[in-house]
């Protein structure tokens, strides 16, 4: 039985104040409760209630503000429920529309190096670096080579955006026995390269600006997320890249061509590669490592 075969679970609601409600889809993270908050969602916004003012979904829940002169809490809860049993009943989410994007990363780059060096006593293993960690708790044999190749490879989704502007927070598109883990340092550096792509628990995140963090390291991206007064192309629409259901490909970049990338986006002349592309959620479970292979060879008719 697939997850999308089992029964499907209530949400739970809990009130934040007067302002917000809270929607629990599932207790942990999957692909199939990402779908159901993404429908939930897509639902909220195609039958607009007077007196919601945010819809904000995140891994596994939605947080939902709304104002209590306008609408009843009672009745708005009762609203979202009727949705949530809608979507439940429903063929849930099963495709999307969405993006897909190529990141360069300069994997095991100096600058993260040094930052790790400067906090290894707050590390589970200071006499590795954190590659050489991840790679030797998710049992990889050949190490950080073999880890770099590994995360940029299988594709990942993007699930929410936040805790500081613009940063994705990124779930792999790969079975859960594959996924990787790892836990976060054992206490936080208060420093953190802006761009450094990051691993906690089972998910990536891109540091979008500079700052405190603990999530183990792994490289840098060389184009910005996050771009407030940018005159690059895409951030005409948003000074945020990224948003949730955005699908991330990973590709490796050395020295010479992370510095080109760097003058291009000083120049305002570099684009990410993208394209659109449907995410079948029942195909991807039948065959992941199939699915994702079509996913990724959308991106080689893009430009950038």
């Amino acid at each position: 039985m697939t997850a999308l075969e089992e029964p499907v679970r209530t949400a739970r609601y809990a009130w934040g104040g007067d302002e917000f409600l809270f929607i629990e889809i599932d207790e942990s993270m999957s692909l199939e409760a990402f779908q159901r908050v993404s429908a939930l969602a897509a639902a909220l916004e195609a039958q607009p209630v007077n007196g919601i003012t945010d819809i904000c979904l995140t891994n596994a829940s939605l947080l939902l503000r709304y104002d209590p002169d306008t609408i009843h809490p009672r009745a708005l809860r009762g609203h979202v429920q009727a949705l949530e049993h809608n979507v439940n009943r429903a063929e849930r989410a099963a495709v999307s529309n969405t993006r897909i994007l190529e990141f360069p990363v300069w994997y095991n780059d100096p600058v993260t190096e040094e930052v790790m060096k400067r906090f290894r006593s707050h590390h589970q293993a200071p006499h590795m670096t954190d590659l050489e960690y991840v790679a030797d708790i998710n049992d990889i044999a050949d190490g950080a080579g073999e880890l770099i190749e590994r995360h940029h490879t299988t594709p990942w989704m993007v699930t929410a955006v936040g805790f500081v502007a613009g940063l994705p927070f990124m779930y792999q598109l790969a079975p859960r026995a594959q996924q990787l883990q790892a836990p976060k340092y054992l206490s936080p550096r208060t420093d953190t390269p802006a761009l450094t792509v990051g691993h906690a628990g089972c998910f990536c995140c891109i540091y979008s600006v500079r700052g405190a963090g603990g999530y183990q390291m792994f490289g840098l991206a060389a184009a910005p997320i996050f771009a407030p007064q940018s005159s690059l192309a895409d951030f005409r629409e948003s000074m945020v890249l990224l948003r949730a259901g955005d699908i991330v490909k990973f590709n490796p970049v050395d020295k010479a061509e992370y510095d080109d990338i760097q003058q291009r986006c000083s120049g305002g002349v570099f684009r990410y590669r993208s394209a659109t592309v449907k995410f079948d959620i029942k195909a991807w479970e039948r065959d992941p490592s199939s699915y994702n292979q079509t996913l990724t060879e959308a991106l080689n008719g893009a430009t950038d």
